[in-house]
């Protein structure tokens, strides 16, 4: 079992501690805005139109939602994706939409934990078990401080919130223009074979809204780690929350690559063959995009910002009513491609658009 590192966790993160609060506080503001969404590169998801059948043969009470994935069976292909926690506020909406998966048969992300590492007395905010007990529940840790950590430590924090799944977010774009952001990204292949090796749960690699290109995903593969989040370009671009918080060069940088990334629906793409589970995130609006996901290769679509804001508007129920119109979405379009199962939309037949083409193509 590997042992703690020299440095601690919370070193470089001792004199942020009355930062951290504020900074989760700004992103909830921010995404549910809007005025984080990318600028000029969309998620590419409306390149990929599926071909309606108009005979379809089956009952539309008859289509089955249910989707395996990561050791749970899913109701209908559809995360509640990570967003927040380390605050009144994000406690509340990690419990209603905790609450939500429950319900619904969902699956349920958790913002980043080191909130938890940083300020223990926040760990209530990510506690969610008692209101999701048998939800599909993705714990959540940055790379870079999962590689400070040992094993044990990263196990704590999992057993701490009843994780299912832990994802390790890649947030290198986001951490350049982030004020006091990480800058030391070697060794991260190797924490992510250690913690395969030795956790005990399934590890999800996810990127933070710039996506997963043909490489990362080979790499994720060849250290026997069998499931991603895309988190592709097209929604929230955290470059852009970041930069909003930023001054200086690192604001001029953030401008530059406010719209960096691979998009969305080329990341599923480029990964579609690789054997890996794929959750499809990054500027997932409606079943629509979903369903395009799933047609190019994703085993689950993960909507975060557009939840957020059905929350804001109307608590929990708002985002019950939302999910719920997402899910029907996604029942009517599996019936309209002539599909029995959400499982079947990767053979439904599609036109796939130029710019889209021109990634899945150029990027392999």
């Amino acid at each position: 079992m590997s042992q703690p590192q020299s440095k601690s966790p919370l070193d470089p993160e001792q004199a942020q501690q009355p930062l951290i609060s504020q900074r989760k506080s700004d992103h909830i503001a921010l995404c549910a805005s809007g005025e984080v969404d990318f600028r000029d590169k969309g998620t590419l998801l409306d390149q990929v139109q599926l071909v309606h059948q108009a005979i379809p043969e089956h009952h539309y009470d008859e289509i089955d939602l249910a989707t395996p994935l990561l050791g749970k069976v899913l109701k209908a292909p559809l995360v509640i994706s990570a967003m927040t926690g380390g605050t009144d506020e994000a406690q509340a909406i990690n419990r209603d939409l905790a609450r939500a998966a429950e319900t619904l048969g969902l699956g349920f992300g958790l913002g980043s934990q080191r909130a938890m590492l940083v300020r223990p007395e926040t760990t209530r905010t990510f506690l969610v078990r008692e209101h999701a007990p048998t939800t599909l529940v993705l714990g959540n840790l940055g790379l870079v401080q999962a590689q400070r950590m040992s094993t044990d430590e990263v196990r704590t924090l999992c057993q701490t919130v009843g994780a299912d799944a832990l994802c390790i977010h890649l947030a290198t774009a986001m951490e350049l223009v982030q004020p006091g952001g990480d800058r030391d990204f070697r060794g991260g292949l190797e924490t992510l074979r250690r913690l395969h090796r030795e956790l005990g749960i399934p590890i999800v690699v996810k990127e933070t809204g710039c996506g997963l290109s043909r490489q990362v995903g080979l790499m994720v593969r060849r250290v026997g780690i069998s499931a991603v989040d895309v988190s592709g370009a097209g929604g929230t671009s955290w470059v852009g929350v970041e930069t909003h918080r930023a001054a200086g060069v690192a604001k001029a940088v953030g401008e530059a690559l406010w719209d960096w990334g691979v998009p969305t629906a080329a990341s599923v793409s480029l990964l579609a063959d690789l054997g890996l589970q794929i959750i499809a995130t990054g500027g997932l609006r409606t079943g629509l995009d979903v369903a395009a996901a799933l047609a190019l290769g994703a085993r689950a679509g993960g909507l975060a910002a557009p939840v957020l804001r059905a929350w804001k508007a109307g608590g929990y129920d708002g985002a019950v009513e939302f999910l719920r119109g997402v899910i029907e979405t996604i029942r009517a379009v599996t019936l309209l491609t002539g599909c029995k199962s959400s499982a079947e939309l990767v053979h439904a037949p599609r036109v796939i658009g130029s710019t889209l083409r021109a990634w899945q193509e150029g990027a392999r």
